[in-house]
């Protein structure tokens, strides 16, 4: 276990049990805790000798549909043999010590809900979701198996277009309302956590910045340090799994 030094520990708990409004930014450390790869992690074996943009782009999908919903259909697999780690399950307790607490997410595991956390913005997408390629019909909590063996990539029962993952890929923007949402919680929050993310993904990493230049708390949770450490007003080192149900615990007394 972490080794965090006590008054740090003691301030961070303070300052979530005075704030108003909290947010949890979470980025891949989080999930990979839970034995979910990232992208890159996640291209082997078979799909070791394929180029990530013929697996996460517009123009990849439209020249091999078939390839590219495999390749999430085998992702979402993976996601759904996950569980939710102690960093999840502490996410969503702190829910009842803050005021109001949000997580925005850059993962797109859905593992937050599955948690139980009430409010979560996901800048990226959720694998889990599908929806059809103009994004007008989204299909929430996808099953691959019960879609049957038919046609691939499925076409959409209301439009006829062909389905795609409702994740954001290389050259797509982030969802306006979710971003724009995120922005505004970060001007306007007390308290902002920072967990498990390496700060180098834009706009994404921008939120930090904005909610310290906006008057708030910045608490980075993480194993080493990272982009985002010269923002924080301090680091609690450790994996999210480790430190946040420790904090939790220290706000319990």
């Amino acid at each position: 276990m972490s080794e965090l030094d006590p008054e740090l520990l003691k301030r961070a708990t303070q300052w979530i049990r005075e704030a108003d409004k909290v947010v949890v930014f979470t980025g891949a450390g989080v999930s990979a805790e839970s034995g979910i790869p990232t992208f890159r992690q996640a291209q082997s074996g078979l799909w070791a000798k394929y180029d990530p943009m013929r697996l996460a782009t517009v123009d990849g999908f439209l020249r091999d549909p078939r390839l590219v919903w495999q390749w999430y259909a085998y992702r979402r697999r993976l996601v759904r043999e996950k569980e939710p780690n102690p960093g999840h399950a502490a996410i969503f307790e702190l829910e009842s010590w803050a005021g109001e607490l949000t997580v925005i997410t850059q993962n797109v595991d859905g593992l937050h809900h599955r948690a139980g956390s009430a409010r979560v913005i996901e800048l990226h997408g959720n694998i889990t979701r599908v929806k059809c390629f103009e994004g007008g019909h989204v299909y929430p909590d996808w099953d691959d198996e019960d879609a049957g063996g038919g046609e691939l990539p499925p076409l959409c029962e209301h439009c006829g277009q062909m389905l795609r993952p409702d994740v954001v890929w290389f050259g797509e923007q982030l969802p306006e309302g979710a971003l724009v949402e995120s922005f505004s919680l970060a001007g306007s929050c007390g308290v902002m956590l920072v967990v498990g993310t390496s700060g180098k993904v834009q706009p994404a990493a921008s939120l930090p910045v904005a909610a310290r230049e906006a008057g708030a708390r910045v608490i980075e949770i993480n194993p080493e340090p990272s982009e985002i450490t010269p923002t924080a007003h301090f680091l609690l080192k450790g994996a999210s799994g480790e430190v946040l149900p420790q904090i939790v615990r220290q706000l319990r007394k």
